[in-house]
C-alpha cells in the first residue's frame, strides 16, 4: 500500500495537500515548526524536525512511507539534502515539487549574491531603510550590520529580535502590489533584501519597489540535489500514477 509523505510549509504543498486529499490517496503534511499557528490541511498532519537524514530514514520506514515529495521552500536545501539521502538509503520514490525562480526585468535595480553571507556583507556602508524580507531565521546574520533601520515583515510575533534598530508587520502572504506600496512608502524603504524565493505570494514588494525605484539586493537560491522536478501538482499527480499510487480514478 502507498502511502505519500509530502514535506510542505509552502503555497505548492498546500495546494498539492487538497489534491491529494481530494484523490483519497493515503499521506501525512509535514511542517517543519518554524510557524506557530501552520495553515489546517485536509490531511495527518506532523510538526517538527525528523533527527537528520537519519531520523528521515527511521521515520520513512516506520510509518511504511512509499513515496516522498519535497515541496519545502526553495531555501530549506538542509532539508532537501537529508530528504534526498534518506530517500537514496531507504529505497523510496522523491520527486520535488518546486517553483520558478524570479527573473530580473526591465526596471529592476538588483544586485545578485549568492548567500545570505554575502548579502550581509553587502551592507557594509551608510545607514539606510531596509525592508529584509528573509525570515525569521536568518536575522541574527543581519545582527552585524546594526547601523541599518530593518523593516521586517514576519509571519509571528518574534519573543526577541537581534537586531536594534527595526519594526516588525505581522502579516502571512500573499501580498499585493498596492499593499506593498504602501508598506514601502509609508517605511521610506531605500533597500529590498530578499531571497529568489519565486512563486506569486511575496513578488509583490519586487514589483513595488520597481515602481518606486528602490534597488533590490536579491539572494540566489542555494545548491541542491539533483533529482526529479516537477512544476505543478497535475505534473506531481501524474507522477504519482506512473510510480504506482492509485489515484482512485
Amino acid at each position: 500500500m502507498s502511502h505519500l509523505l509530502i514535506l510542505g510549509g509552502t503555497t505548492e504543498a498546500n495546494a498539492l495537500s487538497t489534491a491529494v486529499a481530494e484523490k483519497g490517496i493515503t499521506a501525512t503534511y509535514s511542517y517543519a515548526g518554524r510557524v506557530d499557528n501552520p495553515r489546517p490541511q485536509p490531511l495527518p498532519v506532523r510538526v517538527g524536525g525528523f533527527g537528520g537524514a537519519e531520523g528521515l530514514v527511521r521515520y520513512i520506514r516506520d510509518h511504511g512511507i512509499s513515496h516522498v515529495v519535497d515541496a519545502t521552500h526553495p531555501f530549506a536545501a538542509q532539508m532537501s539534502h537529508n530528504a534526498f539521502r534518506a530517500c537514496s538509503e531507504a529505497g523510496v520514490s522523491l520527486a520535488a515539487l518546486t517553483r520558478a525562480a524570479w527573473a530580473e526585468q526591465e526596471g529592476d535595480q538588483w544586485q545578485r549574491v549568492a548567500s545570505i553571507d554575502a548579502a550581509v556583507a553587502a551592507l557594509n556602508g551608510a545607514a539606510k531603510r531596509v525592508f529584509l524580507a528573509v525570515g525569521r531565521m536568518h536575522l541574527e546574520d543581519f545582527a552585524t550590520q546594526p547601523q541599518h533601520h530593518y523593516l521586517l515583515r514576519l509571519v509571528d510575533e518574534p519573543n526577541e529580535l537581534p537586531l536594534p534598530n527595526c519594526e516588525v508587520v505581522v502579516s502571512r502572504g500573499p501580498f499585493s502590489l498596492d499593499d506593498d506600496l504602501a508598506l514601502m512608502k509609508r517605511h521610506g524603504t531605500e533597500l529590498v533584501v530578499s531571497k529568489n524565493a519565486g512563486g506569486t505570494g511575496a513578488r509583490a514588494k519586487l514589483d513595488a519597489a520597481r515602481a518606486l525605484g528602490v534597488p533590490v539586493l536579491m539572494i540566489d537560491r542555494p545548491a541542491l540535489p539533483q533529482r526529479t522536478e516537477l512544476s505543478s501538482v497535475a505534473q506531481v499527480l501524474d507522477w504519482l500514477s506512473h510510480s504506482g499510487v492509485n489515484l482512485g480514478v
